[in-house]
């Protein structure tokens, strides 16, 4: 049984740590904030059905990706819209959506974005698909649209993953796929599915992948993930995984070649049936989160933040919650995190992006989701 642990009175947030020894992870408590409110001013500049996630264009615009397929090109300055055409065809049931966009690279010169998405497989299977396509903004379309790569079929099930990160030297991408809600392919070296991904630009394993020559699928750089839904590099290369636990158990991992994270074999959450999963302890084999939420905030958006508009959150970690209604942010120190603030946004939130502006943009959940704007008071 896992321990619930209560939460205390605070100010916008409070981290417990538990030991200190470098492999045991730090519980993350989801305290109220406190009575005096946000940190930081709130403005809506857009509503959108159901957004998924976002991205910034050298221009100012901004692509926004919908659950059901629609590709939104956004001018948040104005609040102009404009549907893309030559989108492919989503199988948007269950968890299955128009999921992750980033910009490639070379964005400024090729116009090409990396994209994922879940789409129909064979019989009533469906899968994850990473795709590229050139941006014609003036043409309002999407062009030369090339899956690059497909995870494996699951009959049924969720936990697609589907998130995206270009290595900092703009050589290589970094793909989450997730679970399936199958558990057992996440310790399975042949799949592709519950790993974090290493390909080339091509959507080619990369060279190098270490665990290639120990038999495993040639593109796997990690396993033993859940539902990955989030993955960032911070201004040193590290690179930095949020995943969705089962009943509790939400965990931010610092992603290392070759290691192993544990599901299902091991987690700091229980199975929604309320049988029990083994906590990560040292020296069990796997790797340990170095923050994990109990009880859960159901994470769904990661974001690094350095930049200026903010200077007291440089080198931190933002993450939003969709059952925990919340931002989260986690204070990074060289490969240690530590939950530093938690604030109830009072709706379900989807994605977080840092802005070109230093500024912290959020999507909220949801039909009517709106596109929020995070700048400091006064």
């Amino acid at each position: 049984m896992k321990l619930r642990m209560l939460g205390l009175a605070s100010t916008f947030s409070l981290a417990l740590f538990v030991g200190a020894a470098a492999s045991t992870p730090t519980n993350a408590q989801t305290s109220a904030p406190a009575a005096r409110g946000l940190p930081f001013e709130v403005k809506a500049v857009g509503t959108f059905e159901s957004p998924w996630a976002m991205a910034f264009l050298p221009d100012g615009n901004m692509l926004v990706t919908q659950k059901q397929g629609a590709m939104i090109l956004f001018d948040p300055r104005t609040g102009a819209k404009r549907t893309l055409s030559g989108t492919p065809a989503v199988s948007s049931r269950g968890q299955g959506a128009l999921m992750d966009i980033v910009p490639a690279p070379d964005f400024a010169a090729s116009k090409r974005v990396y994209f994922s998405y879940s789409e129909a497989g064979s019989g009533a299977g469906s899968r994850v698909a990473l795709a590229t396509a050139t941006v014609d903004q003036a043409g309002g379309a999407l062009k030369e649209t090339k899956v690059i790569f497909r995870a494996q079929d699951a009959s049924t099930g969720g936990h697609y993953s589907g998130r995206i990160a270009f290595s900092p030297d703009g050589k290589y991408l970094f793909f989450t796929s997730g679970d399936r809600q199958l558990l057992d392919p996440a310790q399975d070296p042949k799949s592709t599915l519950g790993k974090v991904l290493r390909l080339n630009l091509d959507g080619t394993p990369a060279a190098g992948n270490p665990l290639a020559a120990k038999g495993f699928h040639a593109a796997v750089w990690s396993y033993g993930h859940r539902n990955l839904l989030g993955v960032t590099f911070d201004k040193e290369g590290r690179l930095w995984e949020m995943e969705m636990g089962p009943r509790h158990g939400d965990e931010i991992n610092l992603i290392k070649p070759s290691l192993n994270y544990g599901w299902p074999r091991a987690s700091n959450g229980d199975h929604y049936d309320g049988r029990d999963i083994p906590d990560h302890v040292p020296g069990d084999g796997f790797e340990a989160p170095k923050v994990f939420w109990n009880p859960a905030i159901s994470p769904a958006g990661l974001a690094y933040y350095d930049a200026d508009l903010f200077p007291q959150w440089r080198n931190s970690l933002f993450i939003t919650g969709l059952s925990g209604r919340s931002l989260d942010r986690i204070a990074l120190d060289g490969e240690n995190a530590t939950q530093a603030d938690h604030w109830d946004m009072g709706e379900r939130i989807r994605a977080v992006r840092t802005g070109p502006d230093g500024a912290l943009w959020l999507l909220e959940d949801g039909t009517s989701g709106r596109m929020l704007r995070l700048t400091p008071k006064g």
